[in-house]
């Protein structure tokens, strides 16, 4: 195990909270010391089952811990997710059956252990603790925090404002999701920025029920490509880790210039030294935007499927969209429309994949839809599976549409 100061430097890099870091100190002493790993918890919200690389900046720094030689556990919250993490929603979250949560809960560590060494990563249930505990139990947990400390959280504070209900059950989330840093008894809880005031709950209730207290690390939220909300499958900004290196390539390349330098950082890695020196060359016109793109597109895609792949998908893109070529492989999506025609507007929705017929209209008034190489402007246009027609939807989609 490596010294304190050595383990530090690692555990501080790419951090915006480590709080309180003395407290962290003392722990790694001890673990030195006797040999025993601490224990990283970070739990997970099974309602949104889809990992992207945003959340790929909190996952690599488990893996930092693990390759350090602590114990990290993930804490699928089937139970929690029945009543919805109300972290930034304006609005209650409608609720998940238990057997909903289980089964995405499943898809999110598979998808996990791309970056985490599932042999070192130990999953647990909260249902296993907090389905058992007793309506007086629940009290008692209840007790320990105060209703003027819950709506010190800037999303309980804004709804409260603003007229908009709250109901009492959200506010068991951070307790219960405290509960669960009791329940391990967790060393440090790691969570992006936003989950700061849940880690700190946890802090303490864990203090609250005799415990030592976790320390807490958050990490940077990473925008999406669009370039202004966060990344989000709900805002179709996403790169997500099961996304094929070509898809993942084009998503890459189509970030605005100003997030060059942050995902480089976050989702490269890359040393901060190297980070500052393209932000400095890109700044004052010595590197150029779209040759540092390629350098990250090729880093992301081979974290996730490796160097030949990365290189494969930058040639694809280089022939796709610098010399205007159609792929090599166009895949194909079956028309079931007994009539075998359908009305543009009404096909991107289902074979593209884009949000909605608004979306739809927009991308297709805007000149981004092709139709066999021809620009289609009209949304009401007919598309007939029987002309097995090529489909390009924006810069990344391609398919062929072909009759049941």
């Amino acid at each position: 195990m490596l010294s304190v100061v050595d383990q530090l430097a690692i555990i501080r890099t790419n951090v915006v909270d480590l709080l309180p870091e003395e407290d962290l100190v003392r722990k790694l002493e001890r673990s030195v010391a006797t040999g025993k790993p601490l224990t990283i918890k970070l739990g997970l919200d099974p309602s949104r089952p889809d990992i992207h690389i945003g959340h790929g900046v909190v996952l690599n720094k488990l893996r930092q811990f693990q390759d350090l030689g602590h114990k990290v556990v993930l804490i699928i919250g089937d139970f929690t997710a029945m009543i919805g993490d109300p972290t930034g929603k304006s609005k209650t979250r409608p609720a998940l059956t238990l057997e909903e949560t289980r089964e995405n809960g499943k898809t999110y560590v598979d998808q996990a252990s791309v970056i985490l060494d599932r042999d070192k990563t130990e999953i647990r249930y909260n249902s296993e603790w907090l389905d058992a505990l007793s309506f007086k139990e629940v009290i008692a947990l209840s007790a320990k925090y105060t209703v003027a400390q819950l709506l010190e959280r800037d999303d309980f504070t804004k709804r409260y404002r603003g007229g908009e209900p709250i109901s009492v059950h959200e506010f068991l989330y951070p307790l219960s999701q405290a509960y669960d840093s009791v329940a391990i008894q967790s060393d440090i809880e790691i969570g992006g920025t936003d989950q700061k005031f849940n880690l700190l709950v946890g802090r303490e209730i864990m203090r609250a029920y005799g415990h030592e207290p976790q320390c807490i690390l958050t990490m940077p939220i990473l925008e999406g490509t669009d370039g202004v909300e966060k990344m989000s499958k709900s805002l179709g900004n996403y790169i997500a880790v099961t996304d094929s290196p070509k898809d993942m390539f084009g998503k890459t390349m189509s970030i605005p210039d100003t997030l060059i330098t942050r995902y480089l950082q976050y989702a490269c890695y890359a040393p901060t030294d190297e980070v500052a020196s393209l932000g400095l060359a890109l700044s004052e016109g010595t590197a150029h935007p779209r040759n540092a793109k390629v350098d990250v597109a090729k880093r992301i895609v081979a974290r996730y499927h490796g160097q030949d792949a990365a290189d494969e998908a930058f040639a694809e893109f280089e022939r796709v969209f610098v010399k205007k070529d159609e792929p090599d492989e166009i895949p194909d999506w079956t028309m079931t429309d007994p009539s075998g025609s359908m009305k543009l507007i009404d096909l991107l929705p289902v074979a593209a994949g884009l949000a909605s017929k608004s979306e739809a209209r927009r991308l297709i008034t805007q000149g981004g839809v092709r139709v066999n190489g021809e620009q289609v402007k009209d949304p009401e246009a007919t598309i007939s599976a029987a002309d097995q027609p090529v489909v390009r939807a924006g810069k990344l989609k391609w398919f062929r549409v072909i009759p049941q």
